[in-house]
């Protein structure tokens, strides 16, 4: 699962002499971003939004979850989410990204998806004071899903002082 590079658009919705964000400045903020918020939809057609912990790995964006919960619950019915993340102020940017989630199932793959997640997260995840201890070596043995969500689409909603909103579409998704 290599990396690839998506188009970059400037959206029609950008302001006057905006500039479409760079795939390199969309992926800083999602490698700086803590707190990602995971829309899924549920078997009746409503939404679904939780909070979670996700890093960008294996040429997409991870994350784990039990098997009892809603979003893997609502995951097995219809893979299609988006994951979000931003300031949530109004400057800086936002990114979205849309796909479709699927588990994870090697041993090698799992592994390498914990590691990012492990260097991303630090000491949460790897101090025994962390709050998330032991979630790495949860992945690996497979505990834990893990999901990996394909990027389809993805957008950056650069905010003041000048908006713009830029699309990223990857190739053959």
């Amino acid at each position: 699962m290599a990396d690839t590079e998506p188009t970059v658009l400037l959206g029609p919705f950008s302001s006057p002499g905006a500039r479409a964000t760079p795939w390199a400045s969309a992926s800083a903020v999602l490698a700086e971003a803590e707190v990602f918020w995971l829309s899924t939809v549920r078997p009746d057609g409503r939404p679904h939004v939780t909070p979670l912990l996700a890093a960008w790995s294996l040429g997409g964006m991870c994350f784990t979850t039990g098997a009892q919960e809603r979003k893997a619950r609502n995951l097995e019915r219809n893979p299609h989410c988006v994951l979000t993340t931003g300031t949530h102020a109004l400057t800086g940017t936002d990114v979205v990204v849309e796909g479709a989630a699927a588990t994870v199932d090697g041993r090698a793959e799992r592994a390498e998806a914990a590691a990012d997640l492990e260097r991303k997260y630090g000491a949460r995840l790897t101090s025994p004071e962390g709050a998330w201890f032991g979630l790495g070596a949860a992945v690996v043995a497979g505990d834990v899903r893990l999901y990996r969500i394909e990027p389809a689409v993805g957008f950056a909603f650069g905010k003041l002082p000048v908006a713009s909103q830029t699309r990223y579409t990857w190739p053959d998704r």
